[in-house]
């Protein structure tokens, strides 16, 4: 690699160090995806002095456009010979790299394959795969790449779903959005978002598997506002999520939750979300967010959801508070025998749609509002709303006078009881 010059961005790195036979990479628009398939597509046939390595578009047509100019560009002092009729580049080693399109499947029967690469996989029909080039890996065991940027729930979500959640050690999955290119323009990302649907952007540029009309929460819905309400009192839940060693991160790691801490400013109008303050930790460094976000905004209750987690994290918290001389009660949280998705819907969904609940402005907001507008999906990471819903257990507000008649007591009319 070193002969060639060979640059890649910390995620393409990432998926490339991991020696699984089938990788599924979602990625969305300009973060790199072609330069990487390019790479593997020389490096592996370089490797290799029999079988054959593909590169597959939707069609013939893409692939030349994509691929060949890239292939030329970054593999001239190690190519042969390239014949653009049949867009084939032959390697010094005598390895032959062919670009082919998935709409002409008969010119890919009968080859053995050390590697490929399919690109924009949600546009090909699956038999292509299925009954063509999965078979054409056997012999020689080879290897595959699947890679795009989504499109709906279709073959390439179920592809990604079963190598990402899935128990086969032969599939690994990887997500990674635009602002995974370090070399792209973050200000340019945001101007696109603006005039974009969100729809479009999230699936476009944040490689989000979206699908139509399955949202339980509505972007029309949400409110924002950066000042804080006079009224209300300032609470804390925490959702842990296990305890990483941010130095020893691997990409079985990449796709753990993450520890997120709510922090809500409860009054007679609602919630306002002052900041989610989330990441991956290890326990300490989690024992000192949490003493830190009670520390700034001096709730009047913190809690953290019972379990091994907040045992592991309780004696490092105590050593803290010990160390400041400043002490805090925690609550213990519980699931209160509710399914994760019922008790999201109840603490959020009333509030949300009648305007009782807004977010104060910041980096936060982006990771909550995915989370929020693709909630159920296996997929999406739902920890910050999580940790959001769990506040609905602390704030003991009510928000409606009591029932005339003595036997009632009105607690909660957002929430549903």
């Amino acid at each position: 690699m070193a002969d060639l010059n060979v640059s890649l961005l910390p995620w393409q790195q990432e998926v490339w160090e991991d020696p699984t036979r089938f990788k599924v990479v979602a990625a969305g628009r300009r973060t790199g995806k072609s330069r990487y398939a390019a790479w593997g597509l020389i490096i592996n046939a370089l490797s290799e002095t029999k079988g054959q390595v593909f590169y597959v578009a939707p069609t013939q047509g893409q692939a030349r456009d994509i691929m060949w100019q890239l292939l030329l560009e970054l593999g001239h002092e190690v190519i042969a010979s390239a014949h653009v009729n049949n867009l084939q580049i032959k390697l010094i080693n005598g390895c032959n790299i062919s670009l082919k399109g998935a709409d002409r499947p008969e010119t890919m029967r009968g080859v053995s394959l050390k590697f490929l690469v399919m690109d924009e996989y949600a546009d090909m029909k699956p038999e292509v795969w299925e009954q063509i080039l999965r078979p054409a890996l056997a012999d020689q065991k080879g290897h595959a790449l699947f890679i795009g940027t989504p499109m709906g729930r279709n073959h390439f979500y179920d592809l990604y779903t079963y190598a990402s959640v899935g128990k086969d050690d032969d599939w690994t999955g990887y997500h990674y959005t635009s602002y995974d290119n370090p070399l792209l323009d973050p200000e340019e990302i945001k101007a696109a978002e603006k005039s974009m649907s969100a729809f479009s952007f999230r699936q476009e540029f944040m490689a989000s598997f979206e699908a139509h009309g399955s949202e339980l929460f509505k972007e029309e819905d949400v409110q924002f506002s950066e000042e804080e309400p006079a009224d209300g009192a300032y609470y804390i839940a925490v959702d842990l999520a296990g305890f990483a060693d941010v130095q020893k991160v691997t990409t079985k790691t990449k796709r753990l939750d993450q520890t997120a801490i709510a922090v809500v400013k409860a009054g007679v109008d609602g919630w306002w979300v002052a900041n989610i303050i989330h990441g991956r930790w290890g326990v300490k460094e989690t024992a000192r967010r949490i003493f830190d976000a009670v520390r700034d905004y001096q709730p009047v209750a913190v809690g953290i959801e019972k379990g091994a987690l907040k045992n592991a994290v309780f004696p490092y918290l105590n050593d803290i508070m010990k160390q400041n001389q400043r002490f805090f009660r925690i609550e213990e949280l519980t699931h209160g025998n509710k399914k994760k998705t019922d008790r999201i819907v109840w603490a959020l969904q009333g509030r949300i749609e009648h305007g009782n609940l807004s977010l104060n402005k910041g980096k936060w907001n982006a990771q909550f509002l995915d989370e929020l507008f693709q909630f159920p999906n296996p997929l999406v990471h739902d920890d910050l709303i999580d940790a959001l819903a769990y506040i609905d257990q602390l704030a003991k507000v009510a928000y409606a006078i009591d029932y005339e008649e003595d036997d009632y007591e009105y607690l909660d009319k957002y929430a549903g009881y």
